[in-house]
């Protein structure tokens, strides 16, 4: 964000002071983008071309189709987390409770490490993000190629998105992302047998100055090494 900055003469009355900070706080509105009345697929659009990376905190629950229906079902269980990412697939998503796994990529691996078990799964990231929810987030620009976009309305203050993957393979249904003021504080994935991990993001920081060598996944110590 730009600052603005006052100089102001010790004989300045106080209607010069008044049109002088009004033109101060004009101009730096004016420098801000506006998303009062844009749209789910032009928030997310904007949000996609303006950020290179990001960093925050997020919440993770599944939630199953039928539990409504079920008496004295067990409320779903809570995953805590970070993440950092740098586009195009560099990232850093770990969870920290109930359990402590994390999963990283340097934009060519993918680690996932588990670190009750000190084991470490790796493979090629390849294609991997195409159509994965991964790549809503971490992926290219290009989404319009792996995915159809659609507006679903709006709902408990969020401009809603769908995102349907175009492959035939992949196991998830659709995507849907919530957007408020240009960035996403929503996501809920839904696979095929209707089943939906609802995702809230927290303390969203756009483009924080992150530097290659953060991702880059170091072994931890007497870690079993598996390949796929």
């Amino acid at each position: 964000m730009k600052k603005y900055y006052l100089s102001l003469n010790v004989n300045m009355d106080l209607n010069q002071l008044v049109r002088a900070a009004a033109g101060a706080l004009l101009t730096g509105a004016l420098a801000l983008p506006s998303f009062a009345h844009a749209s789910a697929l032009e928030q997310f659009k904007a949000f996609v071309t303006g950020t290179k990376a990001a960093k925050g905190e997020f919440t993770q629950q599944l939630v199953h189709a039928d539990a409504a229906a079920k008496p004295g079902a067990k409320a779903p269980k809570i995953s805590t987390g970070t993440f950092v990412f740098a586009r195009p697939g560099q990232f850093i998503w770990i969870y920290q409770k109930p359990y402590e796994q994390m999963l990283q990529s340097d934009g060519v691996q993918l680690y996932i490490y588990d670190k009750d078990l000190n084991q470490v799964t790796t493979k090629k990231l390849g294609n991997a993000l195409g159509s994965s929810p991964a790549a809503i987030l971490f992926g290219s620009n290009d989404l319009e190629k792996n995915f159809v976009l659609k507006e679903d309305g709006a709902k408990d203050g969020l401009e809603w998105l769908v995102a349907t993957p175009k492959a035939k393979d992949t196991t998830f249904d659709h995507i849907r992302i919530g957007l408020r003021n240009g960035e996403p504080q929503a996501m809920e994935l839904t696979d095929s047998f209707g089943q939906t991990s609802a995702l809230a993001f927290t303390k969203f920081e756009k483009n924080p100055t992150i530097g290659n060598e953060q991702f880059k996944f170091v072994m931890p110590k007497g870690a079993d090494l598996f390949q796929q």
